[in-house]
């Protein structure tokens, strides 16, 4: 029991189709016996099993097994976090929701599904596991304006979400308004400085905007250096920086230096020696050949990047390969 405790205590962030089964292929054991006792209380606290990971097992669980199609053990998993904590309970709300979003055979059912949430948001306009459900939804039905109305309201309530500003930045984005975009990035970044895949976008969407643009391209590459810094390990920090590099070099090579100088003194961001970004491109290119490489021969160590994105990068740096031919 211990081994499949840990895994559903802290399963991966990007969980693929396969880890996902795996966890869900868990629910006969832990749902074999119970964590509570049919004691009355208080003598059921005498003779529980329960602790504090419990619960999160449990809910982990349910989201793998309605993503693997285990509608029966979710359902089972869902009745017993219910009896436990009671139908009133906010995140028990929300996970029913999620059960019934799952279950959801088109849009009309899931827009039923998004009425339920509003019912609960008359009642409780504080809850916001419900409110982010609303929106996701709002999102899987094509109704973003309302989608980004929804998370002006849960931001006005707490500003602080970095989830919530990435969430608006990702559906201005789906719009191309890329100015207000980036601004929500830009306020992920002041709550999680640190935070290297935050960074990683905020340069996407700076190239995204404008990729012809020098100073776009700056901040860009400023960014994706910056991920790369971050974590040393990062795949697509080094493989935006080499992609920029090579869109800034012939850009800067074809501009004279005394435009260029001109040009940096309107410039928020000026963009660096070429020398600099040379050093760049080569670094991005040593360490994407070394993930590559390293991927491609099997190593336990290597194994846990996205196997697409490796694809990516090896196309990327198979294009070189032509060029110089």
């Amino acid at each position: 029991m211990a081994a499949p405790a840990a895994n559903l205590l802290s399963p991966p962030s990007q969980i693929t189709p396969n880890t996902a089964l795996q966890l869900s292929q868990k629910a006969p054991l832990i749902l074999s016996s119970s964590p509570t006792s049919s004691l009355p209380w208080p003598l059921s606290l005498l003779f529980s099993r329960e602790t504090p990971e419990t619960w999160t097992i449990h809910e982990n669980l349910l989201l793998a097994a309605l993503r693997t199609g285990d509608d029966a053990s979710a359902r089972q998993i869902l009745d017993r976090m219910t009896e436990r904590f009671g139908e009133s309970n906010e995140r028990i709300i929300a996970l029913r929701g999620i059960y019934e979003e799952a279950l959801a055979k088109d849009d009309k059912e899931l827009a039923k599904v998004l009425d339920g949430y509003g019912k609960v948001l008359d009642t409780d306009p504080t809850n916001m596991a419900v409110r982010k459900r609303g929106i996701a939804v709002m999102k899987n039905l094509g109704k973003t304006a309302e989608a980004i109305a929804s998370l002006r309201v849960l931001l006005d309530s707490s500003p602080t979400d970095a989830e919530a500003w990435a969430e608006m930045s990702d559906m201005y984005a789906s719009i191309g308004s890329w100015g207000q975009a980036i601004y929500c990035l830009e306020e992920v970044l002041l709550l999680m400085p640190n935070a290297w895949s935050a960074h990683a976008q905020i340069a996407t969407l700076h190239y995204l905007s404008a990729p012809a643009s020098v100073p776009a391209l700056a901040m860009a590459l400023r960014h994706f250096a910056r991920s790369a810094e971050l974590n040393e390990s990062y795949l697509r920090g080094y493989y935006g920086l080499k992609m920029v590099s090579q869109k800034l070099l012939p850009l800067l090579s074809d501009t004279p230096s005394t435009s260029r100088r001109n040009a940096d003194a309107d410039d928020d961001v000026p963009p660096p020696k070429l020398q600099t970004i040379k050093k760049l491109e080569e670094l991005a290119t040593s360490k994407l050949a070394e993930i590559v490489r390293q991927y491609k021969s099997g190593s336990k160590k290597w194994a846990a990047f996205d196997e697409a994105e490796v694809i990516a990068a090896r196309e990327l740096l198979n294009r070189d390969d032509t060029a110089e031919r």
